[in-house]
């Protein structure tokens, strides 16, 4: 979904062993190993049963973004709505920013890929004439040497912007939906306004200001156990939170 949504390009699989994959949302996999284990050695042997924990990660949106301190063209700069944004025209490609990312969630366009015959197979959606016909219209399709990554679907958040001004209204909670928040079919995603404490996300994560004096500032509190942030002990104060997984491990309980 996100892949399509935002015209990112399939490298196929060559390209992927290289280090060059282009996906702006990947899926993180951690396993669990026996509780008793105290050397290195014991790690080696695989577990009979692994659990399996899933965790999405994409560009966190950091309020003290990294990423934008390093770029000398500010390429990468932060919206007045909290966003982490990118000038694809401006980006020159010193890939500083990629390696100040903490989640490593920035990716290189080391090729042209559209227009691109060596590409035909693993992107014919960009090298097609039929191919180019379901590339998104609002979304632009970057150029080689030019750094990308997750938006937030801010295409989307404009659509919903203005369909709420053409219907003389404030935007509500709900009417913006990212492309991998409407695939996702378990509904674990939620995308919404943390500073709107009636929204799905604030009362999900039970959000409230570090500052009550603040009440609009970038600093936040979760009252919500389950909630966590990424690497939050470095204080880059990411946008996105995580709530950690919930096991029923009694085999008599259903």
């Amino acid at each position: 979904a996100c892949q399509s949504e935002n015209n990112i390009p399939v490298v196929g699989r060559e390209q992927v062993m290289y280090g060059r994959e282009m996906h702006w949302l990947r899926i993180d996999r951690y396993y669990s190993t026996n509780a008793d284990v105290q050397d290195l050695k014991g790690l080696e042997k695989a577990a009979e049963n692994p659990e399996v924990v899933f965790q999405p990660m994409l560009c966190q949106h950091c309020n003290n973004a990294p990423c934008e301190t390093v770029c000398p063209v500010a390429a990468t700069t932060h919206s007045s709505e909290g966003l982490n944004q990118m000038a694809y025209n401006r980006c020159i490609g010193t890939r500083y920013c990629a390696n100040n990312c903490p989640y490593k969630v920035r990716r290189f366009n080391w090729f042209k890929y559209h227009d691109n015959r060596q590409f035909e197979q693993s992107n014919p959606a960009m090298n097609t004439d039929l191919g180019k016909m379901v590339l998104n219209p609002d979304v632009t399709v970057r150029s080689r040497g030019v750094m990308e990554k997750c938006s937030f679907c801010v295409q989307r958040i404009q659509q919903a912007k203005l369909t709420a001004k053409k219907e003389k209204r404030p935007l509500k909670d709900g009417d913006v939906v990212t492309a991998c928040q409407a695939a996702c079919s378990t509904g674990a995603i939620v995308f919404g306004d943390l500073n709107d404490p009636e929204s799905r996300i604030s009362k999900l994560l039970k959000i409230r200001p570090a500052d009550e004096k603040r009440p609009y500032g970038i600093d936040k509190k979760a009252d919500n156990p389950r909630a966590y942030q990424v690497l939050e002990e470095i204080g880059v104060k990411p946008n996105i939170w995580y709530l950690t997984k919930i096991r029923n491990k009694e085999q008599q309980q259903a």
